[in-house]
């Protein structure tokens, strides 16, 4: 399936679009360490952003939801782009995935952990926080829901706010890959493929883990 929505000139964009377009470029994501680029040679959004143009306001709020999700959060630099590939992996997502796989090598993903996550399985995290994050990042891109065992060991390690931005951050890369679907023709996953890449899943284990707390 080929892209259904062309790229938009930066020359052709009204004053409302061009309003997007900077807030996009100029913000966070355009000036700090860029791991993949936002715009075409011609500089055209690239990725969900250029869709972002069609609706000003729409697409305003759901890249400044994006923005604090990456650039506010509380949950680490490591712990936010294994939960985008958990989310990126399960909705076969290609942009997402090659965006933030090289984000997540800037901030110490390992081979094996993005073979694992590409598997759609999750890597064996050493640390506890993480694996609980990653856990509860499975339970609601698969379910949609968290147990309470879930609930009570991912606030445990990131607190109520933590638990919060995860839940918001699930939501937020789920839209953009739905989005990707619809108008830059992304598939959904092929199953075959998964099955290729052994990867082992790390047990959901009942003990609350305290040792971390918020960071």
């Amino acid at each position: 399936m080929t892209a259904r929505l062309a790229g938009l000139l930066p020359g052709a964009l009204d004053e409302q679009q061009s309003e997007v377009y900077r807030t996009i470029t100029a913000g966070p994501r355009g000036t700090g360490p860029q791991a993949f680029p936002l715009v075409d040679e011609e500089g055209r959004l690239r990725g969900p952003f250029n869709a972002m143009l069609l609706s000003p306001p729409v697409g305003l709020a759901v890249q400044a939801v994006g923005a604090a999700v990456r650039y506010e959060s509380v949950l680490p630099d490591r712990v936010r782009e294994l939960a985008i590939l958990v989310v990126a992996a399960h909705w076969g997502s290609t942009f997402e995935w090659a965006a933030h796989e090289a984000v997540g090598r800037t901030h110490g993903l390992t081979e094996p952990e993005l073979d694992a996550l590409r598997a759609g399985g999750l890597p064996d995290l050493p640390d506890p926080a993480e694996r609980v994050a990653l856990l509860a990042t499975a339970a609601l891109t698969r379910t949609g829901a968290l147990s309470d065992g879930q609930y009570d060991d991912t606030v445990a390690a990131w607190g109520e706010r933590g638990m919060f931005e995860l839940t918001t951050l699930v939501g937020y890369y789920a839209l953009l890959a739905l989005q990707l679907r619809v108008f830059a023709g992304e598939g959904p996953p092929d199953p075959a493929e998964r099955r290729q890449t052994p990867h082992r899943e790390t047990p959901h284990r009942d003990t609350p883990h305290t040792e971390s707390g918020n960071p």
